[in-house]
């Protein structure tokens, strides 16, 4: 880091650690926990998953996590201005990452639009006696034999514009005011309605028998590396590490922040939220079976079809199903809002950093930009095909590829390893070291390139869900492509904002570029400075 003295960065900040908490936690706590956790552990083992689940935890989801961290913490700035103050040369990285976020955020208002209004039809059971026909027919009037329809589905789309309205109101204001407040409010809520969700379901009949199908392990899986792989992916997927939402939550920390224990509060957080899922989700599988008379596994689904499809069929059948589609969709709802903002904010942060304009301006422009895409995509008959094409691609290869891509420009190819370490012990409790740096920058990268080549090659020999070549070919590579334009493309402009780490004379925390030399101690060790 340069060891100029410029004015203090004049960045917003978290008012308190737990301000911060609710957001990241808010983040990271998002529909996969609930709709697709449950499904992995089941296929995957039961309780034996937890096993390789708690591993990739540990070895690669925290890890993680505490890089995104320290990166945002220590060079204050959304994804491309962080990686632009370590080298110039790694802006096109956080670009990527800005493009990832662009394309899930415009689908993610789909899905929590579609949680909105079935949260209302909860009450009379909207959907009548056949969810499946009403969700794919009435619903959505799904043609998945088009590549793009210009027939909108006008409820969606009313609904669509609501929300972008709330998420982009919410993330014009300042970080407190915006993110702070609706993290703050929606996360606490979200808890209780999940918790008295699953305390309901418990009570149903057969739901020993769906928690009995989700908790009894099947120990031989342990020797299958698919499993453990499953197992890598889900925390990957769930804890927001990869998309640089964290990078740009920890630029808006105070000086002083205990990154390790924040970290640890955020994942531990997730998993439980997953595991409360996974109780809910089965102990009311279990009684779907019962009413139908047949065994779990032939009731269980995953994503979509068991949050709109599955779920309605079990509330038409159990007493005061009303009350409990409302918790479910109400919890998909605010789960989804909390997850789509810091999706945005990723976009919104990239903006503003770069040409130097008020979150309110990158808001309102970038804002404006993606609701309009996203309604004319997602809003129309054709949008449920659109939705799962992309939400295979931006997430199985653009997140992934992004991040490995990530942890090797830091690592590897600008040898910030020992810098990023030492960032980390020079502020936090727990300190970090060698198996840390291994495990992030060599254990890590591998298993992930490793998920990479599977999926493509996956995708390439088969068809995905069995679309057409042109729909794959339109919502898939050509989304990938261009999200590689706008990494190319974003370094390209001009850089109207301040690209250098503006503060006082210990803003690097004591440690220069790429780190202090093995066994020099830290010149700033138990510092004063920042309270």
């Amino acid at each position: 880091m340069s060891n100029e003295v410029r004015t203090r960065s004049e960045r917003d900040t978290f008012n308190t650690r737990l301000v911060f908490l609710m957001a990241a936690i808010g983040s990271a706590v998002g529909l996969g926990n609930i709709w697709r956790f449950p499904y992995v552990a089941y296929e995957n083992g039961g309780g034996a998953f937890l096993v390789p689940y708690i591993v990739a935890l540990l070895t690669a989801g925290i890890p993680i996590l505490w890089f995104d961290l320290a990166l945002g913490h220590r060079f204050r700035g959304s994804t491309p201005l962080a990686f632009r103050r370590m080298s110039p040369k790694a802006e096109w990285t956080g670009w990527f990452k800005v493009g990832v976020n662009f394309f899930i955020a415009i689908y993610y208002a789909a899905i929590v639009a579609w949680a909105a209004i079935y949260t209302v039809k909860s009450f009379n059971q909207g959907w009548g006696d056949k969810p499946d026909e009403y969700f794919m027919g009435d619903f959505l009037q799904a043609d998945t034999s088009v590549n793009y329809s210009a027939q909108f589905v006008w409820p969606i789309l009313l609904v669509m514009v609501l929300v972008w309205i709330i998420c982009i109101v919410a993330l014009a204001t300042d970080i407190n005011n915006g993110i702070g407040k609706l993290t703050s409010i929606f996360l606490p809520v979200l808890a209780v309605m999940f918790i008295v969700l699953v305390v309901r379901a418990l009570f149903l009949d057969g739901a020993v028998d769906g928690l009995n199908a989700f908790f009894t392990p099947n120990w031989s899986v342990l020797t299958d590396p698919s499993v453990w792989i499953a197992a890598y992916g889900q925390i990957f997927f769930s804890l927001s590490i990869g998309f640089g939402i964290m990078i740009t939550y920890a630029s808006y920390l105070k000086p002083r922040t205990n990154i390790t224990n924040t970290g640890l509060v955020t994942a531990f957080a997730n998993s439980s939220f997953e595991v409360l899922a996974g109780i809910g989700v089965f102990a009311t599988l279990g009684y779907m079976a019962a009413q139908q008379g047949v065994g779990v596994d032939e009731v269980v689904s995953s994503g979509i079809g068991l949050a709109f499809i599955a779920f309605p069929t079990i509330i038409n059948s159990m007493p005061l199903g009303g009350l409990f589609g409302f918790l479910f969709f109400g919890s998909l709802f605010l789960a989804g809002v909390t997850s789509m903002i810091s999706i945005m904010e990723v976009v919104f942060a990239g903006v503003a950093d770069k040409f130097s304009i008020p979150r309110k301006k990158a808001a309102l422009y970038a804002g404006t930009v993606m609701a309009i895409v996203s309604c004319l995509l997602f809003s129309t008959q054709s949008g449920l095909v659109t939705l799962d094409v992309m939400d295979k691609f931006t997430n199985n290869l653009g997140i992934v590829f992004g991040c490995v891509c990530a942890l090797i420009m830091v690592g590897w190819v600008l040898g910030r390893r020992t810098e990023i370490a030492q960032h980390i012990n020079a502020v936090s409790a727990l300190r970090v070291g060698l198996v840390w740096e291994f495990l992030t920058f060599v254990a890590t990268p591998l298993l992930l390139v490793y998920f990479l080549v599977t999926e493509i090659m996956s995708l390439i020999k088969e068809p995905y869900g069995d679309y057409m070549q042109s729909q794959i070919g339109l919502y898939g590579w050509a989304v990938m492509a261009i999200i590689f334009a706008i990494a190319i493309v974003g370094p390209l402009l001009t850089f109207r904002g301040s690209q250098h780490l503006d503060g006082l004379e210990t803003s690097d925390y004591g440690v220069p570029a790429k780190g202090r030399p093995k066994g020099t101690p830290n010149p700033l060790a138990n510092p004063t400075a920042h309270n």
